[in-house]
């Protein structure tokens, strides 16, 4: 008789327990429904980048003096500098300068070892296409700047915290 006693006793706790559990999960269910959704309506609003967003490389033609030390310290060689030497001034003349975005990695070397400073990183990251030879960006492309998400009025920026 002891041991049914105690038997229920158990039973009793456990199933106390396991209602407090119940209880519990629950009350973290509704502080949930109390919660901001974080998801956004893409197209209509967009988040702002951070400070330090690594986005579509900037590139000014003028500032190059085609060194080709973003060639040597990408992983992967990805910009494609022409160039020729002019022999009477002694200096190299970039002709050419472009960068495959489908391949690309934003890993930012080529704008950190830059010794110009003519490589930089926007904040636009919507690079998709349709067809991947348009990612293929030449100097012209590479130099249009970004227009900003705060200045498009069409456009609601959430910022989260």
């Amino acid at each position: 008789m002891f041991l049914m006693v105690t038997g229920f006793m158990n039973y009793g706790q456990q199933t106390v327990r396991a209602a407090r559990y119940i209880g519990q999960s629950f009350m973290i269910t509704l502080s949930h429904a109390n919660r901001l959704p974080v998801t956004i309506q893409y197209p209509y609003e967009k988040l702002i980048t951070s400070e330090r967003f690594r986005g579509r490389i900037h590139f000014e033609f003028d500032k190059c003096i085609a060194c080709e030390v973003c060639v040597r310290v990408c992983p992967i060689d990805l910009p494609v500098v022409d160039w020729k030497l002019e022999t009477d001034i002694r200096k190299k003349r970039l002709f050419n300068y472009s960068i495959d975005f489908g391949i690309c990695i934003f890993c930012g070397n080529c704008v950190e070892y830059c010794p110009t400073n003519c490589l930089s990183m926007t904040e636009e990251y919507e690079l998709s296409t349709y067809d991947r030879h348009e990612l293929n960006y030449n100097q012209i492309a590479l130099g249009r700047l970004p227009i900003s998400i705060i200045d498009d009025y069409t456009i609601r920026t959430i910022q989260f915290k």
